[in-house]
């Protein structure tokens, strides 16, 4: 059975070493250990640890903008150890319900590039919708330029598909 759990900056060694995973660069984004540090003192962010049944990280997620006036609130990162396991899929799914359990949020968003098909099926799954396209909004590292698409869901929209 997998738990989640509130972050602490004893996860940050095993978040960064989760963002550094081969592949993971062009999707996620590297923070150093201090962005990280700051990150987790504010009230507007939430990070969580996924856990497999022994107790092991197996995963991370990162809520943004949790105060933000008009309730929109940024997936800002996801990550697991081994892809392909359904964690992601559980651990997307238990940070989305947490957001609209314990928040005041009305619309949660993210960004993902379109060349990114397994995560955007993953997102879809979940009922987020595709709202558009940033064209060539992203800078990546070797000097290409990509476009981003933000998709979102809102809180009516979870409401309905609970149980």
């Amino acid at each position: 059975m997998l738990m989640l759990t509130p972050a602490s900056p004893a996860d940050i060694p095993f978040i960064m070493k989760t963002e550094r995973l081969p592949g993971y660069e062009e999707w996620l984004g590297r923070w150093e250990a201090t962005a990280h540090e700051t990150a987790m003192t504010r009230s507007d962010h939430a990070y969580f640890i996924a856990q497999g049944g022994d107790g092991t990280a197996i995963g991370f997620a990162m809520l943004q903008d949790l105060d933000e006036p008009h309730g929109n609130v940024l997936f800002r990162r996801i990550a697991v150890t081994q892809p392909g396991q359904g964690h992601g899929a559980w651990l997307f799914r238990a940070a989305t319900d947490w957001a609209f359990r314990e928040t005041a949020v009305h619309r949660l968003y993210l960004h993902v590039y379109p060349h990114n098909e397994r995560a955007i099926r993953l997102y879809r799954a979940q009922g987020f919708v595709k709202e558009g396209t940033e064209r060539e909004g992203r800078l990546l590292a070797d000097g290409r330029r990509v476009d981003v698409m933000t998709l979102s869901l809102l809180r009516r929209e979870w409401e309905a598909r609970m149980p």
